[in-house]
């Protein structure tokens, strides 16, 4: 088969691994350019800036007969496999033509773990050490392979990731009997060891070796499973203390086969993805904990509103807060203000008192903020501060949101941190 005959059906394999951004923007034949060529994704670099990667499975044959994948080894599809050097020429004649900045491997796994993580570190250490290839590289660790070889392989990558996909042991058990959440765990706990031992000699050792320096990250499949959010969320916040993940991606499930044992979705669930994108936001970067965001018995998140919106009013005893008075933690718990906008305020203050229209070209969103802040005294929302009116007030305001799945494409993600002052 020809090189580019196998990227394409490798790449629309790897298309449901979420553990990188993607693109799903659409194009028009015969207009200029095209986002959507066979294996280029985009992604997020840790300064801001959008990258483009060659995504692709190393292979999409599988041993392991998981319900909710497409690659399971009893659905009917060609199966495909690159080598090594065809996985390291391709990198690097794209790159070369400025079509990407980096690869992100993945891999069903073919024969056994070990031979699949094989393929993968042999690959990265020919990008590496004979094309003297400098890029950007995101590789799969395969649960269940040696823990030697995934060193090695995260001594050339830039991030290493190890899928846990469903969030329980049951859940795993019943939808892929194969796999061993043990398998899954202790290579996570042994990378985010690595990581750890690897940043202490840094900062001993001026020449001290690298190992991930991009973190290591994981996958949740929302949908297939019957866990709830809270289940959800309590661990993506253990794998985050624990384990030293840099981030979860959360992936709706998209039914691929007809199974008994999988829920019989018409459409993926979208909106609830979307929401726990925004929870896990607030964990990594705005101090909250998940009990903060589960009021009362509710096990799962109120899709209506987003996560902070929806804390602040079972809250709103703690409003409003006055912008001059509040401190970082406080100011980051009002919706419509982020880090940044908060640590404006914060900077503005020490120079003089900040005044409503002053505070308009910091940055917060007031159609959400002004409900929960004072200014100067003054409580400019139009509306008494009563618990009733304020919710009223903001669901009907939330009600004529049109949510849409997040694109890399719209005015609020061009800059990421910008994005989540508005939306969280």
């Amino acid at each position: 088969m020809e090189l580019i005959n196998k990227l394409e059906v490798l790449a629309d394999s790897a298309k449901y691994d979420d553990s990188c951004s993607s693109s799903s923007r659409q194009y028009s034949p015969g207009g200029m350019g095209n986002s959507a060529p066979s294996g280029i994704c985009h992604s997020w670099s840790d300064d801001g800036r959008c990258i483009s990667l060659l995504k692709t499975l190393f292979t999409n044959s599988c041993i392991y007969d998981c319900a909710y994948c497409i690659n399971r080894a009893s659905n009917d599809r060609l199966r495909v496999s690159f080598t090594p050097r065809q996985v390291a020429e391709l990198t690097v004649n794209f790159y070369k033509r400025n079509y990407i900045e980096g690869l992100f491997l993945s891999s069903g796994i073919k024969k056994d773990p070990d031979y699949t993580m094989e393929q993968i570190a042999e690959t990265l250490r020919l990008l590496r050490e004979e094309y003297k290839f400098n890029g950007y590289i995101h590789a799969k660790a395969i649960p269940g392979s040696d823990l030697r070889l995934i060193f090695e392989a995260g001594q050339l990558a830039d991030r290493i990731s190890v899928n846990i996909e469903l969030p329980s042991r049951e859940s795993l058990e019943n939808l892929a009997p194969q796999k061993s959440a043990l398998d899954i765990l202790n290579p996570m706990k042994n990378i985010g060891s690595r990581i750890g031992e690897a940043r202490e000699n840094q900062r001993k050792y001026r020449h001290a070796g690298k190992f991930v320096p991009a973190g290591q990250s994981t996958q949740l499949i929302v949908g297939a499973s019957p866990e709830s959010d809270y289940k959800i969320m309590k661990l993506a916040e253990g794998l985050y203390s624990s384990y030293n993940l840099k981030r979860v991606y959360y992936s709706a499930f998209m039914p691929v086969k007809p199974d008994s044992r999988l829920p019989a979705l018409k459409t993926p669930p979208l909106l609830r993805e979307h929401r726990l994108y925004q929870a896990d936001w607030l964990l990594r970067f705005y101090d909250f904990e998940v009990e903060e965001l589960f009021s009362g018995a509710r096990a799962n998140l109120d899709y209506r509103l987003d996560p902070k919106l929806n804390w602040a009013l079972n809250n709103l005893n703690r409003f409003p807060v006055e912008i001059n008075q509040a401190n970082y933690h406080d100011l980051l718990r009002v919706p419509g203000i982020g880090p940044r906008t908060a640590r404006k305020i914060l900077e503005t203050r020490q120079e003089a008192s900040i005044s409503y229209q002053n505070l308009k070209k910091l940055g917060p969103v007031l159609k959400r903020a002004r409900y929960f802040i004072t200014c100067q005294g003054k409580y400019r929302s139009g509306i008494p501060f009563r618990e009733d009116l304020i919710k009223v007030r903001v669901r009907e305001q939330e009600r004529g949101n049109d949510y849409q799945q997040i694109s890399l494409f719209s005015e609020e993600q061009e800059k990421a941190e910008e994005l989540n002052d508005r939306v969280v």
